[in-house]
């Protein structure tokens, strides 16, 4: 190939998108290799020819970041194009820093060039960084449609961490599916409770090829976000989430803040645990920043079933891996739940970690007394596992989506805590989607 030299930075997910919608039997550019970070274990594989069509016979390599500049040089790059999320804007800057310093130019693919659309409806929910509500938001958004009769199915941002050819097009229903497609215990945080709910979930690698699967048995696609990334799909409501308890994050993490600018609708989520400043320094940066969006309030409510058990007791916290490693979070629902439950003392896992659970503790020092339930593969939920039993506790309080207790065997009884959003006020959630109802066919 003749085309410019390109390497797309990523982490399994956007860049095989950007790919797929971009670049994929595009003669202009030579992608001469993918590289990976943030997620262990995906880096040293290649992404196959079958998916990456008719001018990669043999596929393309997948290498880890650090190899940046050595590839650069070596293949002779033109182009180095990033394409992951949940970044803060200094870290952007850095990899634009070491692209240049090596001789190519530094690339961010606009939206509307990867933006597939869709001949079905499409509401989108994002968010300006990870952990802020974007999976509880979805299920509301699917309850209200559902109950007017509407057919939706979801459709999750990417999470490709195994045989990248069978994942081309992936369908979830019932708990069986998890087993048959092989999920990571972060897959299963984000299908099952769709499944739970009822709901059709599609995911995979080729997101065209899935959007024209789910548009045959749905009336309305939802976008479920990933990380802070912004929609695979053109959007008719574009929802962006918000974090008061990261305030003013969503103008300093890429690409969170381009959610921020172009969503319709900024969903200022976990009113109820906030600070009220938090909440009004999101809304005066909304109001410059997007003026024509409209604000909505929302509580995040836990729920412990079975928690009166935990009441008085030294409890071990779980919680949603990436919210706490990547999204910079010190603790999740886990900790609001053992105050609801009036846990006495909280169990710390870190003199306990083995293996790369004992790493996230060393690359991540904001982590406090708590877990992040990390299981990217076989060797890292065996490793997960061995750090919980050899934790002192009387119990383990889990606010992963995913049923632990259901992928690991703990020596210890574990209960769970749910999430759910509900309104905060006027104008609601549910308000909005009322004045869109008309567009959406319910």
């Amino acid at each position: 190939m003749a085309g410019k030299r390109v390497i797309i930075l990523g982490a399994a997910g956007r860049d095989f998108h950007n790919f797929n919608t971009y670049f994929r039997d595009n003669e202009d550019f030579e992608v001469v290799a993918f590289t990976a970070t943030q997620i262990m274990g995906i880096e040293g594989r290649s992404y196959p020819p079958v998916l990456a069509g008719r001018l990669y016979p043999d596929g393309i390599p997948i290498v880890d970041e650090e190899e940046l500049e050595s590839l650069m040089a070596e293949k002779g790059v033109e182009e180095v194009h990033l394409a992951y999320s949940d970044l803060a804007n200094g870290t952007v800057m850095g990899l634009a820093a070491r692209t240049v310093a090596g001789g190519a130019t530094f690339c961010l693919l606009a939206h509307e060039k990867t933006a597939v659309g869709s001949t079905k409806p499409v509401i989108a929910v994002t968010a300006v960084r990870t952990g802020c509500g974007k999976s509880q938001t979805t299920r509301y958004i699917m309850d209200v449609l559902k109950k007017w009769g509407l057919k939706v199915v979801a459709i999750r941002h990417p999470m490709p961490y195994g045989d990248l050819e069978a994942q081309r097009v992936q369908r979830f229903s019932e708990p069986a599916d998890l087993d048959t497609h092989k999920c990571t215990i972060e897959e299963r945080e984000e299908y099952r409770p769709h499944i739970e709910q009822g709901n059709v979930v599609y995911a995979g690698v080729d997101y065209e090829a899935i959007l024209h699967e789910a548009e045959k048995e749905a009336d309305v696609i939802l976008w479920d976000g990933g990380n802070n990334d912004t929609p695979f799909y053109k959007s008719d409501l574009w929802i962006v989430v918000a974090d008061p308890f990261r305030a003013g994050h969503e103008l300093t993490h890429w690409p969170g803040r381009v959610n921020f600018l172009a969503a319709d609708v900024i969903l200022i989520n976990k009113i109820n645990t906030a600070e009220e400043a938090d909440v009004q320094k999101i809304i005066d940066n909304a109001r410059v920043h997007n003026p024509n969006a409209r604000i909505v309030r929302g509580d995040s409510t836990v729920t412990v079933p079975g928690g009166e058990v935990l009441r008085g007791k030294r409890v071990l916290l779980v919680d949603d891996g990436p919210t706490l490693t990547h999204g910079d979070m010190p603790f999740g629902a886990a900790k609001v739940a053992a105050e609801i439950v009036g846990a006495a003392e909280i169990a710390d896992p870190r003199p306990h970690a083995v293996g790369t659970i004992r790493g996230l503790y060393e690359k991540f020092p904001h982590l406090g007394a708590v877990l992040p339930a990390m299981g990217y593969g076989d060797e890292q939920v065996r490793e997960l596992e061995q750090t919980i039993n050899a934790v002192p506790c009387d119990a383990v309080l889990s606010a992963t989506p995913a049923d632990l207790g259901a992928n690991i065997k703990v020596d210890k009884p574990v209960v769970r805590a749910f999430y759910a959003l509900t309104d905060a006020g006027e104008p609601s959630l549910r308000s909005i989607l009322e004045d869109e109802r008309s567009r959406l066919g319910g």
